[in-house]
């Protein structure tokens, strides 16, 4: 799918759920989630979770974002009363759940496995949840009809949903999380399983029924790129900690530390050997910046580069030579040495003459795109 979105463009939807808000309005079905010192021990040596402090606002698509082992699944887990916390408060809509079971919390959770029946219709599927709560037969025919229409799944409703594929599942599964009407959605990488392309319009999909209900979606994830398409916050996590809470874009321009920097890709982190003033001293050479600032590292974004052909005089202008090109199509890839040192660049390939391994040319930044930060 040829799409560019964001959480800020998505199309209001032609129709919904009973009881759902349209995109913008308040909606009695979000609820805030607060978490406040939460630890988590597995055994004596794995700390799964050490003091975790987080609000997140009703409404929101918040991501949980960090390596396998980081504490996200723990957490959603603890959300989903799946898992008790040793220590620490968790309430939803204000209300203190710490001590709530599972089924009595109005949250519901798509697994990475989907967790459906595949003896059973789609219809039955989506009908389960609601068959347990009690409602009468006609009304949950109803229910189901609804919600299958508004995933755009009512063609298949009457099929068994081990004929169906992946990605089919997948909206079954979202459905049947989203029919009871929970306060909250938890989502554990239910989408990766699939293949990039599908991947890529599912992601688009669950943005859209996200926006268009108002809801507060938790979503874990390893993906970084799937997280800053999606989120309109993402929480970094590492060793059981936050490491950083913000949009999408400010966590990738501006990472809090270098844990983070790396872990959204970024491979020009150089420590500061000088300073003065807001200009540094580092093994690429001297370099001018926008803002002092008193981090030990400094911060390259690949995509803020340019390259000059020949040997260019001026500041924050860098002698290299190309030693490895990747063409990727819309853009290309470089390394380069600068003296002794390595510097990745990424260069759109509009209109360009696109230099080749070996060329001399002379690397580009401006003061604004370079970043101090903390190790």
């Amino acid at each position: 799918m040829n799409e560019t979105i964001t959480a800020d463009a998505i199309a209001a939807s032609p129709s919904r759920p009973a009881g759902a808000a349209v995109e913008g309005e308040a909606s009695r079905q979000a609820s805030a989630i607060e978490m406040q010192g939460l630890h988590k021990r597995f055994g004596r040596a794995t700390v799964a979770l050490d003091g975790v402090d987080l609000t997140i606002e009703a409404g929101e698509f918040f991501t949980l974002l960090g390596p396998s082992g980081c504490g996200k699944t723990t957490l959603l887990r603890i959300l989903a009363g799946l898992e008790e916390a040793d220590d620490g408060r968790l309430a939803i809509g204000g209300k203190d759940i710490t001590e709530v079971p599972p089924h009595r919390r109005s949250v519901n959770t798509v697994f990475q496995s989907y967790a459906l029946f595949p003896h059973l219709s789609v219809r039955e599927n989506l009908a389960f949840g609601l068959k347990m709560r009690g409602m009468a037969a006609a009304a949950r025919h109803a229910k189901v009809d609804e919600i299958a229409d508004f995933i755009k799944l009512g063609d298949l409703v009457d099929r068994r949903v081990d004929q169906l594929s992946g990605g089919q599942r997948q909206r079954i599964a979202l459905a049947r999380a989203l029919v009871c009407e929970p306060d909250v959605l938890l989502l554990d990488e239910p989408l990766s399983a699939l293949d990039a392309g599908l991947r890529s319009q599912l992601q688009v999909e669950l943005l859209r029924v996200q926006k268009r209900l108002g809801m507060t979606f938790v979503f874990v994830t390893h993906d970084q790129q799937e997280a800053m398409v999606m989120s309109d916050r993402i929480a970094v996590l590492n060793g059981g900690v936050i490491q950083q809470v913000g949009p999408p874009r400010e966590v990738y321009e501006h990472p809090a530390n270098a844990f983070v920097a790396r872990f959204m890709g970024h491979d020009n982190l150089y420590p500061v050997t000088g300073r003065q003033g807001s200009r540094l001293t580092t093994a690429l050479g001297e370099l001018s910046t926008a803002e002092a600032g008193e981090g030990e590292l400094l911060l390259i974004r690949p995509e803020t580069l340019d390259l000059l052909p020949g040997e260019v005089e001026g500041d924050n202008h860098l002698p290299a030579v190309v030693v490895e090109r990747l063409y990727r199509g819309s853009h290309a890839e470089y390394r380069l040495e600068v003296g002794d040192t390595t510097l990745q660049a990424t260069l759109n390939n509009r209109g360009r003459h696109l230099p080749e391994v070996g060329d001399r040319v002379t690397v580009t930044v401006a003061p604004d795109d370079l970043v101090t930060l903390s190790e």
